[in-house]
């Protein structure tokens, strides 16, 4: 009897994981808003979440290295679930943060669910199985804000209660239906911090350049994705009155149909024709193409033609970045140096909110869009030294 897959459960477990993350996405602005916050302070809730998985993503990362992924995987679910519900029962911004910080200290779902990918593909097959991993991104991005807009109308709570029933649905689902995973064993010294697994890998030269490359996408994901709702609810209307979570909803719907297009029909056929590298250059000129068009755009189909580009980029981008970090280490630090990516996610989390909810709060909004932009800018900067690290690695070998 031939064997389940087990790309196909991890994918189920990643897509209910999402739809309950995309819920909240669009909501979250507008929800605290309701209780009095500004567009900076919408920036500290978001950036407190991002403050809390920089501390906790690392060791959540090692320890599935050291007990295994579906343990670790259960329990960064648990925290999410207590959080959504912890969100959905607040009545001040005092709790809204603490819901945050619950979930961001177990916020390791996402790192632990692509060591696992790690674990059970071949190199060869790695950018392919990571893409799959993004099409689950993406459908959740189709799904989550549909259902978050719809359900809007009623009350802001009730979108948040169907994550938190989301959310234990992943629970359930990683206990019964995901296979364990190899237990890997390392001699080497566990660093349970941050800062000292980000500072190990940075000193490793093939793999220094791939995780600044990371850090721009994430640091230009993390500007756009924080600020996008607030930006939509200041710049365009819909029957004569500023866009609401509804209006929001559907717009981040459409940028999920196009991620999923991208995922499933265009990624895998790039990735046989030219190699990770050269969609990896490819990606971030789309993203800071379209970021700067967002800035510039006055009209609905305008932002919709810029986000196909936008979009393109970014779901091209974190398969290709995240196969070619995940080639260079053993398989007994998978965990670990995906945890670190999730660190510098955290740190672009942490940052990119507060300048983001200022320049909005500021009504500065083409600033924040162009700010977007030059950060991904940045990352094609960052394939030239990529290159020329390589050269002197050749000639030192």
């Amino acid at each position: 009897m031939k064997r389940t897959s087990p790309m196909i459960p991890i994918f189920l477990i990643v897509l209910v994981d999402v739809l309950g993350m995309t819920i909240i996405l669009p909501l979250l602005p507008f929800y605290s808003e309701s209780l009095g916050a500004t567009p900076f302070t919408v920036g500290m809730i978001v950036a407190v979440y991002g403050l809390c998985q920089f501390i906790a993503g690392p060791i959540l990362g090692q320890a599935s290295d050291k007990v295994g992924r579906k343990k670790i995987l259960v329990i960064s679910q648990i925290g999410t679930c207590l959080g959504f519900i912890m969100l959905a029962l607040s009545h001040s911004l005092v709790l809204i943060f603490l819901a945050r910080i619950i979930d961001g200290l177990t916020a390791g779902n996402i790192s632990v669910a692509q060591a696992y990918v790690a674990d059970v593909t071949e190199p060869k097959d790695r950018t392919k199985a990571f893409g799959m991993l993004g099409a689950a991104f993406s459908l959740g991005f189709i799904i989550g804000p549909a259902l978050s807009g719809f359900l809007a109308k009623y009350g802001a709570h009730y979108p948040i209660f169907l994550a938190a029933c989301l959310s234990a649905v992943s629970i359930i689902a990683t206990i019964t239906i995901l296979p364990n995973t190899e237990i890997h064993k390392s001699s080497e010294p566990r660093n349970k911090f941050a800062a000292k697994n980000i500072h190990k890998y940075f000193r490793v030269k093939e793999v220094a350049p791939l995780l600044l490359q990371f850090f721009a996408f994430a640091f230009a994901f993390s500007f756009f994705m924080s600020g996008f709702a607030m930006f939509l609810g200041e710049k365009f209307f819909f029957e004569g009155k500023h866009f609401g979570p509804q209006q929001v909803g559907w717009i981040f719907t459409f940028i999920g149909c196009m991620s999923l297009i991208v995922q499933v029909g265009v990624l895998r056929r790039l990735s046989d024709f030219m190699g990770e590298k050269k969609i990896v250059f490819i990606g971030f000129v789309a993203m800071s193409l379209g970021y700067f068009f967002i800035g510039e755009t006055a009209t609905i189909p305008f932002l919709l033609l810029a986000l196909i580009l936008n979009t393109f980029g970014s779901s091209v981008l974190r398969p290709s970045i995240t196969s070619q970090i995940t080639k260079i280490v053993p398989k007994d630090q998978q965990g670990t140096i995906l945890g670190v990516t999730q660190s510098l996610q955290s740190v672009a989390q942490i940052v990119a909110p507060l300048i983001g909810g200022y320049l909005i709060g500021t009504g500065n909004l083409t600033g924040w869009a162009w700010s977007c932009s030059f950060i991904a800018f940045c990352g094609i900067l960052l394939l030239f030294y990529q290159e020329q690290v390589a050269k002197r690695v050749v000639i030192a070998a």
